[in-house]
């Protein structure tokens, strides 16, 4: 399924749950440097745009376009590997949490070198198999990630491809973006249906594992059993579980 077609599908209901978290905002937007045009790509419905700067963004799927908020940044229909822009035409190129979608992401972050000066990416090092290890979602309840990221390439394949450095994001504990990994010491939230619906690997795994998973940590919150496996995960304010931001 391509990134268009698969947020056609789960997009109807991704404002829900999906939102702009300021810590880890105020990271990304200080990454972006001193620009002031900036090209979104992947956009969605425009959550961590900068509102202080001079934003174009660019969204395959219509069904995210649609949900962009009055006011937000003008979108462009067009995918990351091939934007419709000059060479230079912004200081600054975006991607947040798109370019595990994109069916060719070498080419997508090149395309971005190319149409702007800076380029600030934030992802997941997903193919690295000490975060499935420490994620207890993918390690005990979903083994079917792996599947997901395999063939895929590296963080430090994608840092490469455009020479970018890494900086390392932590997940606070009460993250109000919903993404995968946000409610990793809130687990009673990926028993609803609506947390899930807004993330896309759920839908990626498919219904079989999704449900499997879903009445396994059921059981285990139940029984005290993830307590037993996670309770040192209560201590924690924030959690290091792979996500990073790439500037080049």
């Amino acid at each position: 399924m391509t990134r268009p077609q698969l947020y056609d599908t789960i997009g109807t209901t991704y404002t829900v749950t999906r939102r702009t978290e300021p810590r880890i905002a105020a990271k990304f937007w200080a990454a972006l440097g001193d620009g002031r045009t900036v090209l979104n790509v992947g956009a969605g419905t425009g959550s961590y745009e900068p509102p202080d700067r001079d934003v174009t963004a660019v969204e395959p799927s219509s069904i995210m376009r649609a949900q962009r908020p009055p006011g937000a940044a003008p979108c462009v229909a067009a995918v990351a590997e091939s934007l419709p822009f000059e060479d230079q035409s912004f200081d600054a190129a975006m991607a947040f949490s798109t370019i595990h979608h994109w069916p060719d992401p070498m080419a997508g972050l090149r395309e971005m070198r190319r149409v702007a000066r800076r380029v600030v990416v934030f992802t997941c090092d997903s193919t690295d198999a000490q975060w499935r290890r420490r994620f207890w979602l993918a390690r005990d309840y979903l083994p079917e990630v792996a599947e997901l990221t395999a063939g895929r390439p590296s963080l430090a394949e994608l840092a490469t491809a455009i020479d970018a450095r890494t900086e390392p994001v932590l997940v606070p504990w009460d993250c109000a973006d919903g993404f995968f990994e946000a409610y990793w010491r809130r687990p009673e939230a990926y028993l609803d249906e609506n947390v899930r619906r807004g993330v896309s690997v759920w839908s990626r795994v498919g219904p079989e594992a999704e449900q499997r998973a879903v009445r396994n940590l059921r059981d285990d919150l139940d029984s005290g059993r993830w307590a037993e496996r996670n309770g040192d995960l209560m201590a924690l304010d924030a959690a290091e579980l792979g996500l990073r931001i790439l500037v080049a």
